[in-house]
């Protein structure tokens, strides 16, 4: 089969790899449909902080092809959603919502074959795992297609960080980022009734976007500057909710200082640095957020909203690739000349 393979910094490629098979009996093989290149892996591509020859890729949706003996969730023809964590569904942490951090599951991506940017994939711990899309695939648009695939992280991470930052009807929403993640944060607080948005954003294309999902207001400026602006707007109080989309240094200081007395940041950017919390102490401002548990989000409402045409988070996706154009993709996402890219890997 045909994956997408980690060769060094800055460079992907199209390789044959084996076929993947059932190894336990909580094992699923998928057929991907659609995977995408996320901000993440811009991480590890720009810095050559991965291990060279490894299959890359943790976010996908796809038809069930095989399952082992004790798969219960799916069978053979199902579409499904492949969060980018795997978890094993039982466990006092599953029980309790957070997944992404099971300790008997990991990531996708993360390990050599089990990366989705793939013709197929094996998903372990399939019962705790996938995501059962209730439609006929054959009855669903591309559109739609690409916002269930948004399912499998970045709409979900959106969703994670207003939930985390206790997004609330009527609230004044600070979203820092404007990449996939970001603009799936707008769209996240405005689904939980934020009757204010502020997106962090310098980009036209994505500003544009953000005021489609729900942003009333757009603050470029960084920093200190950045701060003014948002207190400016908030008559100096600050906002009621922050979603931290971005995870660098300057990015996670700035969410804190912008936050009001006894509000929350929901993060959910991958952490890079250090960040002082002391202030936090006396403001009574607080910190939540880490991986998001996207198999909770998506069956207690993510799914149900794209298929019923509430949403349309795959607008984030503004070009498409075949795997042969891999290198292309993440180039366009290194670039910053797409806000994501898709990957078309296979036909319903």
């Amino acid at each position: 089969m045909k994956a997408a393979i980690f060769k060094g910094k800055g460079q992907m490629a199209c390789e044959e790899r084996p076929m993947p098979e059932i190894q336990e009996s909580t094992d699923a093989i998928i057929r991907v449909v659609r995977a995408c290149v996320c901000g993440s892996d811009m991480w590890w591509f720009r810095s050559g902080e991965k291990t060279v020859d490894s299959q890359a890729g943790h976010e996908a949706i796809g038809i069930v092809e095989t399952i082992g003996q004790n798969v219960t969730i799916a069978q053979a023809g199902d579409l499904v959603i492949v969060p980018f964590p795997y978890s094993c569904g039982q466990c006092p942490v599953c029980r309790a919502g957070f997944e992404s951090s099971c300790p008997h599951g990991g990531y996708f991506g993360s390990n050599d074959g089990m990366g989705c940017q793939a013709e197929y994939l094996r998903v372990p711990l399939a019962n705790g795992t996938l995501v059962p899309v209730p439609a006929n695939p054959k009855d669903l648009s591309d559109a739609q297609l690409a916002s269930l695939l948004t399912l499998s992280d970045v709409m979900a991470t959106g969703y994670h960080a207003a939930v985390s930052a206790d997004v609330k009807p009527g609230d004044t929403a600070v979203v820092f980022g404007d990449g996939a993640v970001g603009l799936c944060g707008v769209l996240s607080a405005h689904m939980l009734g934020a009757s204010r948005i502020i997106a962090m954003s310098r980009h036209a294309d994505r500003q544009a976007l953000a005021r489609e999902f729900g942003a009333t207001d757009i603050v470029e400026e960084r920093g200190d500057a950045a701060v003014e602006r948002v207190l400016a707007l908030t008559d100096g109080y600050g906002a009621d909710a922050v979603l931290e989309c971005v995870g660098s240094e300057l990015s996670n200081e700035t969410a804190m200082k912008v936050a009001r007395a006894g509000a929350i940041v929901g993060r959910v950017g991958l952490p890079q640095g250090q960040v002082d919390t002391i202030a936090n102490f006396y403001r009574n401002v607080g910190l939540r957020g880490g991986p998001a548990p996207v198999r909770t989000y998506d069956m207690q409402r993510l799914v149900e909203a794209v298929l019923d045409g509430s949403i349309n988070p795959g607008r984030v996706f503004t070009s498409e690739y075949s795997l042969d154009r891999v290198q292309e993709a993440y180039e366009a996402m290194d670039q910053r000349t797409t806000i994501k890219a898709l990957l078309r890997v296979s036909e319903i």
